[in-house]
């Protein structure tokens, strides 16, 4: 969810950055009285997602500007359609504009992205959901836009839950110590609320993953064949997630082995910003 203060936090640094001692070429070349409309104009199809950052760049640059939002996070559009207008200073509509574009256009590619991955598993039981592979102090509004394409948000931060992978089990087994005991261990000591999940690389670390009492076993990297064989060997102990090599040429076929969820990080790493204008209009 986007708060008021992450929304504050965040686009007021952007501004910041883009004008720390205000826009030089708007505060010199244009008339303080000068007013305009611009609008938000789709350059080719795609959702939408981030209508609240859009409102607040223009809303923190200057509190007098009006932004109508014509769509909401989470609708398709086409290419031409006018996603929103703001009316007001011209002087700062253009001071905000190139941090209002990239926060959208950014968030649009990834909810745009991220709707062709949900459309590509439509008719299984598999969800898409995203990972922490995302943009340094963006990830709120990265997960958002997962979100408005339709797909899912696993863990927000390493303090959400229990998560071992490849590494964790490497310091493990070096240490000498068995993993279905370490887990059982953990689950004694945690809230009995906190999610355990486990990654695996192969078949036979399943069976230490369920008697440790995980909650979700990862299985990263498998075959379809070994995807098969690990759902039917988990059933309904556990939920069974799967990653690596997802794309959307294999990600139908990996929902199709029976998975539960289907976690991506091209949806946050790898996504195009869409390419949306800001067209003025002088009043």
């Amino acid at each position: 969810m986007l708060t008021r203060s992450t929304l504050t936090r965040v686009v007021g640094a952007a501004l910041e950055e883009d004008a720390p001692w205000g826009d030089l070429t708007s505060m010199t070349l244009l008339p303080a009285e000068a007013t305009a409309t611009a609008d938000l104009v789709a350059r080719e199809a795609g959702v939408f997602s981030g209508g609240e950052v859009f409102t607040a760049a223009f809303a923190l640059t200057d509190p007098t500007l009006t932004v109508d939002l014509h769509v909401g996070d989470g609708d398709e559009f086409t290419a031409g359609d006018v996603l929103a207008s703001v009316s007001g200073s011209a002087r700062s509509i253009l001071t905000a504009e190139r941090v209002a574009l990239n926060f959208t256009q950014r968030m649009s590619g990834i909810a745009t992205l991220t709707a062709a991955y949900v459309a590509a598993v439509d008719g299984t039981r598999a969800r898409i959901a995203d990972t922490r592979k995302t943009t340094p102090g963006l990830r709120a509004f990265e997960r958002h836009a997962v979100l408005s394409g339709g797909g899912s948000n696993h863990r927000y931060s390493l303090s959400d839950a229990v998560m071992a992978k490849d590494n964790h089990l490497a310091v493990l087994t070096r240490s000498g110590l068995d993993l279905a005991s370490a887990l059982r261990d953990a689950l004694s000591r945690l809230p009995h609320t906190t999610h355990v999940v486990v990654e695996v690389d192969r078949l036979d670390q399943i069976p230490a993953v369920l008697d440790g009492g995980a909650h979700t076993v990862l299985l990263d990297n498998f075959s379809f064949d070994d995807l098969r064989e690990g759902v039917a060997l988990i059933g309904d102990r556990a939920t069974v997630e799967a990653s690596g090599g997802v794309n959307l040429d294999t990600v139908g076929e990996i929902a199709r082995t029976g998975v539960d969820v289907i976690s991506v990080g091209a949806l946050t790493h790898s996504a195009r910003a869409l390419d949306l204008g800001l067209d003025l209009r002088i009043d």
